[in-house]
């Protein structure tokens, strides 16, 4: 009976957690030239770049949640989604530390990167609009794990 009941408290614990990022808002880029919503901490913090008037930089940050999002907006060269993330895909799969593709969609994957023996995860997930790409990945200022990269893949895909 005791094993019975402490079963059915940590099924009741369980399911009354918030999964983390549950807890995230939808927030609104276009005040930074990027015409799109992701979901985003309250304690995110916000910076632009226009880099040489060729491509817009935004990174989304919040150490306090384990979220670290850039994403790169400028034209695209084609309108073939196919092709777009393609080309990412070479990007990712030319450095020298890839290891292998953990998940894949149409529009986006995420990816590990092997240094030495520690796994380092990563992804990218793309969004063409009128002639515009727009490119979201994780920051290049910290390393994340899977759980971490799976939560801001998911914060930032359009098909909710």
């Amino acid at each position: 009976m005791r094993l019975l009941t402490l079963f059915a408290v940590s099924l009741i614990i369980f399911a009354c957690a918030s999964e983390p990022g549950s807890d995230w808002k939808a927030r609104d880029l276009t005040g930074y030239n990027i015409p799109i919503s992701i979901m985003v901490p309250d304690s995110a913090v916000i910076e632009a770049n226009n880099l040489s008037g060729i491509m817009q930089d935004v990174t989304i940050e919040s150490k306090v949640d384990d979220y670290s999002v850039q994403v790169l907006a400028n034209q695209a060269s084609t309108s073939d989604m196919a092709k777009l993330k393609s080309e990412q895909l070479e990007l990712v799969r030319d450095n020298r530390y890839f290891s292998r593709i953990i998940s894949e969609e149409p529009t986006g994957f995420i990816f590990e990167n092997q240094i030495d023996s520690t796994s380092i995860y990563g992804f990218r997930y793309i969004i063409y609009q009128g002639d515009q790409q727009f490119v979201f990945q994780n920051g290049f200022n910290g390393t994340f794990g899977l759980l971490e990269i799976e939560r801001m893949y998911s914060a930032v895909k359009q098909d909710k």
